[in-house]
């Protein structure tokens, strides 16, 4: 059974800044816990190796939209079911609220015990707000893919 789960950071920088460096995909295990290595593979395919109650897994995801300055979404390829956009609303020349609406299928125990005590919620939460510190404390991105990736016809 999956979960969804949406959590909202406002953040103070403009939007081309935050978004582009949410497109820095390998600089995650920065700010996202358990997140151990983010490879981008091309444009569109990125591999991740991970760390969630003691348990590794590796799996591979799909960029299926993305849309500069405004949304990224994604799906996994193998692993763990999940699926999720970001998407990036300027609220002022130097402030933009970032939202992560994700659908997490939990795989195995510890997943599932973590999803009914509302701890994938706070790691989602406490991931945008490590991502506020370090985009905040850097005042710009490490990099930026300015790409369009439209979304699946069908």
């Amino acid at each position: 059974m999956s979960s969804t789960i949406t959590e909202t950071v406002d953040v103070d920088v403009p939007v081309t800044t935050a978004y582009d460096q949410w497109t820095q995909f390998e600089s995650f295990p920065e700010f996202m816990e358990g997140v151990e290595e983010v490879r981008q593979l091309d444009a569109t395919h990125t591999h991740w190796v991970t760390r969630f109650g003691g348990v590794g897994r590796e799996f591979d995801a799909t960029i299926t939209e993305q849309h500069p300055d405004e949304r990224v979404a994604w799906h996994s390829d193998s692993g763990p079911d999940h699926a999720g956009v970001v998407t990036f609303h300027r609220l002022a020349d130097t402030r933009t609220r970032v939202t992560a609406r994700m659908e997490i299928d939990p795989d195995g125990f510890a997943e599932n015990v973590a999803d009914k005590l509302g701890i994938l919620d706070r790691r989602v939460q406490g991931d945008l707000q490590r991502f506020k510190r370090f985009i905040e404390e850097r005042g710009q991105a490490t990099g930026s893919w300015r790409g369009e990736v439209p979304p699946p016809v069908g």
